[in-house]
């Protein structure tokens, strides 16, 4: 399970690649447009945003988890992915690279078996096959 730390990065690149990338997170009433499968709305097309670390603290390479129920919808609305790489720097987030990509146009994905979490299956990209 992410920490509480993991979570607040995430959301640090989130904030960064809405403003970037000129993504709305919240309607016109000011609430927050967040649903379970897109983060984000750029003239009417859903965003989803995905940030992992460089390097785990165990040492290992960073990658981004992609749950399929929530992609197969994605791709169907036509929607896009922003990526963002991190490395913790003293207590922040340094973010290190973003892009984005249609979610038509990912690397082939290969689904496993994602536990309870989510409720779907999930494929794990690795970094460079998104840069």
């Amino acid at each position: 399970m992410p920490s509480h730390r993991a979570n607040a990065h995430g959301t640090a690149c989130e904030y960064h690649l809405a403003e970037k990338y000129d993504v709305r997170l919240v309607d016109d009433d000011g609430k927050r447009l967040d649903t379970s499968w897109y983060d984000g709305l750029k003239d009417g097309t859903p965003w989803e945003f995905k940030a992992t670390a460089r390097r785990h603290a165990d040492g290992q390479p960073g990658n981004f988890k992609i749950y399929r129920k929530y992609h197969d919808r994605l791709q169907q609305q036509g929607g896009r992915y922003g990526f963002a790489v991190y490395r913790v720097r003293g207590r922040g987030t340094q973010i290190l690279k973003t892009t984005t990509v249609r979610a038509s146009k990912l690397p082939m994905l290969r689904w496993h078996g994602g536990g309870s979490h989510r409720d779907s299956r999930q494929a794990k990209i690795h970094i460079e096959n998104v840069f």
